[in-house]
């Protein structure tokens, strides 16, 4: 596996209607805070939904997981770090909550996307050539992503 350095950070303050009754943010919102850390992220390589969509490919989430460490309250500025951990066959995304204060851990997760072609809704068993082109394309105005690709 290549090693990837691409990450992407969503600065959010936790909202009132994302809370239970007790103050505390309802865990199924989570998904939300890594949704938009993720678009972010993918954003960052020109390819957000609307060019996967362009692409002739769909990312369904396939797989989660989630440590849920702190209870987040309503009102609360977090950090949500999105970080690509896997690409060549499979999207996985790490994921890590933090006060934005503090930078205490909150929470920590995953998720894995794979291609599936939007005509004949086939997935697929490697990333899609146009993957492989938005990162070398990024990596070559970015050091971020430093060396990714072994070819």
């Amino acid at each position: 596996m290549s090693a990837i350095c691409l990450r992407a950070e969503a600065k959010l303050v936790t909202a009132f209607q994302d809370a239970d009754p007790m103050g505390v943010v309802y865990h199924g919102n989570y998904f939300r805070y890594f949704e938009e850390a993720r678009r972010l992220l993918m954003e960052k390589i020109d390819y957000g939904y609307r060019a996967m969509e362009a692409s002739g490919y769909l990312w369904p989430v396939i797989d989660a997981k989630v440590r849920y460490i702190r209870a987040i309250e309503y009102n609360k500025p977090i950090k949500v770090i999105a970080t690509l951990a896997e690409w060549e066959n499979r999207l996985k995304v790490n994921y890590l909550i933090v006060d934005a204060a503090s930078n205490e851990r909150l929470c920590k997760a995953h998720t894995v996307q794979v291609p599936v072609t939007i005509e004949g809704q086939e997935m697929q068993f490697a990333a899609p050539p146009v993957l492989k082109e938005k990162l070398l394309a990024y990596a070559a105005v970015s050091k971020e992503l430093g060396e990714i690709f072994h070819d």
